[in-house]
């Protein structure tokens, strides 16, 4: 690795050309200035990404890494219906770190950075025994209207966006001894903040709650029916599954970045958003009626409860089945 200073020098350089109007100032100063539009509220999400936890080397390239670091947190902004204004990006880099992977770490955040208009406006560099990464992405939201996952009520219908389960598989296939090409199509190595759907959401009143499908459909529809204080069934055979997954990986897998919504029953959810597939999975019910938070209809006609069975951050690794 080159000296702290140079890489930050790097950094600015390479950051330079993305400006947004949002950020009045940004590398430079001891702090960023930002400034939202008149009448919205600041969002602001941070993510970590640590080596052999949330990735490998091995597995993911630089760029890859990159890309997935900052979508994490563009995603979360999206499961929110707000609009992203600028992100901070903390490294710690082992001293025996190749330039070129940090170098290719850079290009490929950036890359999506400059997608969505989203301007790198500082951080901070540091040594560390393997390569963490913390990401921190503010957006903007009118007031009011930042959807949250805790207006879910009894009679609305769910709904996700895209498929599920095609991250988890890739990562099973790793973990089988196969070596995956990492192409643009795969949503493990280049995963889609829906943006633009949740900003339409937004605009046309649709959704009553909403998050983003992180840690696995079981486990962030907990996270709805938590806050809302309500109950879930969905049908085992609406789940839509992607490229090779299988329903458990659909409902349990994680990384997949879609979002999962509540609409009225009375709304009407057109079939796709900014040409992104819509699927009807369920149903939010009363809590007190059940027993578990959610539960499952099979194709059996038999309905059982859905256990949380995704990404938990603080379990270790062969217990959550993390990369």
């Amino acid at each position: 690795m080159t000296s702290e200073r140079s890489f930050i020098r790097q950094i600015r350089r390479m950051a330079g050309t993305l400006a947004s109007s949002a950020v009045k100032t940004g590398i430079g100063d001891d702090c960023a200035v930002l400034r939202p539009k008149p009448g919205f509220e600041l969002l602001v999400t941070t993510d970590l990404c640590i080596e052999n936890l949330h990735f490998r080397r091995a597995w993911h390239p630089a760029q890859v890494v990159g890309h997935r670091c900052l979508a994490r947190g563009l995603s979360d902004i999206a499961a929110m219906g707000g609009e992203p204004l600028a992100c901070f990006l903390s490294l710690g880099l082992p001293a025996n770190l190749p330039q070129a992977w940090a170098n290719g770490f850079l290009r490929g955040l950036l890359a999506l950075a400059r997608r969505y208009k989203v301007q790198l406006a500082g951080g901070d560099v540091s040594s560390a025994p393997q390569i963490t990464a913390d990401i921190v992405v503010t957006g903007q939201v009118p007031h009011g209207k930042a959807i949250l996952r805790s207006g879910a009520r009894p009679g609305d219908r769910i709904y996700v966006t895209g498929s599920l389960g095609a991250s988890a598989a890739t990562l099973k296939q790793h973990f089988a001894g196969k070596k995956i090409k990492p192409e643009k199509s795969n949503p493990h190595f280049y995963p889609t903040p829906r943006l633009e759907v949740g900003n339409w959401l937004r605009k046309h009143h649709l959704a009553t709650a909403m998050i983003d499908i992180s840690d696995g459909l079981s486990v962030d529809l907990a996270h709805i029916c938590q806050e809302s204080g309500v109950a879930a069934i969905v049908s085992s055979n609406k789940i839509p599954i992607g490229k090779n997954a299988d329903l458990e990986l659909a409902l349990h897998g994680g990384e997949d970045y879609e979002l999962l919504f509540t609409a009225s029953k009375r709304a009407k959810v057109p079939s796709h958003i900014a040409g992104v597939a819509i699927t009807q999975i369920g149903e939010i019910r009363n809590r007190r009626d059940y027993s578990s938070a959610i539960q499952i209809l099979g194709d059996n006609g038999r309905v059982r409860a859905l256990h949380q069975r995704g990404w938990e951050h603080l379990k270790s690794n062969a217990e959550s089945g993390a990369a």
